[in-house]
């Protein structure tokens, strides 16, 4: 008994704010998470693992933490499971949410979305669902998908939903629409966009604020739309993926990766030797331009990280492998790529970032340097099974790894 009290105290997080959401890559998903006294070096064999829990679904999403729980999605068979787990390992509650995407890479990537008593998820099929934090109850559910005449690219959904204001926000693209919002309450339909055209992203959206501009920034195969959260007019589109520049069609429309921004400036890359580019907005908010093209940072699933005047993330050199690369946001101007075991995902905290390397499951403390990519620390994750690709997550001096149907945490304060 004294164990658990100690783990309890170890773990313990107050999430008294109805209003705070809790997503996919931090509080504005830029990456960023809001923490400080965290290590800043580690001992050898890494940082004390302090919880492991297994049976959560195979999965690529990242967990959550909010309300003193552990929310985690995970296919089982041929669904889609959200499960809450307490701190001491014990699940809760494990309840199915819709089928999954059973072709290629079916496993879970939709992350929860949390505001106070609700979390908001889709499944591998396209089924926008609102379930109770507490009880694991479904609240209300639509098929988004279904009822928008989505079109999917190879791999299904992978979104995970945008809250806005009083709305939820999911982007099914096709011909009909590009992005639709409902009443977060009561999954009522508030507006759908018009259709810039382009199948499904594999992208989840995101708020861009700039002055007195404030648009849902949100992906289909083939563009990037800004839309006004208030009505879903559109103020401007930009079509990103030319089918001229790749020669291969299933290496096109794998747009994942949230967009990055900085003040006006909006940076998108997608891999598979695409060229990346960087947007800036007009004074009116009515059209971007391209500011520059990059043939280095071709990002693939992993996300940028913006460190005052730099970016940093990982390459696409082969889908099994990539180097570290250090870019100028203004310029676009290579400080330099660097081979690093192989390419993965990146957060930051407290100054530092995290990576979770995606073949052997290394994951280094990296301190942000545009002069050498400067490791710190290291250590390799041992448990579960399948590719690296869950984003890590950084809650109260923990950091939380996913690997498969393994969920590992750590004391990183």
């Amino acid at each position: 008994m004294k164990k658990v009290v100690v783990l309890s105290l170890i773990l313990g997080v107050a999430y008294s704010s109805f209003s705070q959401v809790v997503q996919w890559r931090g509080p504005k998903r830029d990456g960023y998470f809001n923490e400080s006294g965290l290590l800043k070096s580690w001992p050898a064999e890494g940082p004390q693992m302090i919880l492991k829990v297994e049976k959560l679904g195979k999965g690529y999403s990242s967990p959550v933490v909010a309300n003193q729980t552990i929310y985690i999605t995970g296919m089982i068979d041929t669904l889609d499971y959200l499960t809450a787990v307490d701190f001491q390992a014990k699940i809760k509650w494990q309840v199915p949410y819709g089928r999954s995407w059973l072709k290629s890479f079916p496993d879970t990537r939709s992350t929860p979305t949390v505001e106070g008593d609700r979390i908001y998820v889709i499944s591998g099929l396209g089924r926008l669902v609102c379930i109770d934090a507490g009880s694991g109850k479904e609240n209300w559910a639509v098929d988004v998908d279904k009822d928008f005449k989505a079109e999917w690219h190879n791999w299904g959904v992978s979104e995970s939903p945008l809250i806005v204001d009083d709305k939820v926000i999911c982007t099914p693209g096709g011909n009909e629409t590009t992005v639709v919002a409902f009443n977060k309450m009561t999954g009522k339909l508030v507006w759908k966009s018009k259709s810039v055209g382009g199948p499904r992203s594999y992208a989840s959206p995101t708020i861009f604020e700039y002055k007195n501009f404030r648009f849902i920034l949100a992906l289909t195969g083939t563009h990037l739309v800004a839309i006004n959260p208030g009505d879903g007019t559109t103020a401007w589109s930009y079509q990103y993926f030319k089918q001229e520049l790749i020669e291969d069609d299933d290496k096109a429309l794998i747009l994942t990766n949230t967009p990055v921004f900085k003040k006006d400036e909006i940076f998108l890359s997608m891999g598979y030797d695409y060229p990346a580019v960087m947007l800036k907005m007009d004074s009116t908010g009515t059209s971007v331009k391209e500011k520059w093209i990059d043939h280095t940072l071709d990002n693939h699933h992993h996300g940028i990280m913006v460190s005052g005047d730099y970016m940093y993330g990982s390459n696409w050199i082969s889908n099994g492998k990539g180097k570290w690369v250090c870019m100028k946001w203004d310029t676009g101007e290579v400080k330099y790529v660097t081979d690093w075991i192989n390419k993965g995902s990146i957060i930051g905290a407290d100054d530092l970032f995290y990576v979770y390397e995606e073949k052997s499951g290394t994951v280094g403390l990296i301190k942000p340097n545009p002069e050498k990519w400067e490791v710190i620390s290291s250590f390799k994750v041992t448990n579960g099974s399948g590719p690296h690709w869950a984003h890590p997550f950084i809650s109260d001096g923990k950091l939380y790894l996913r690997h498969g149907d393994v969920l590992m945490v750590y004391n990183i304060k």
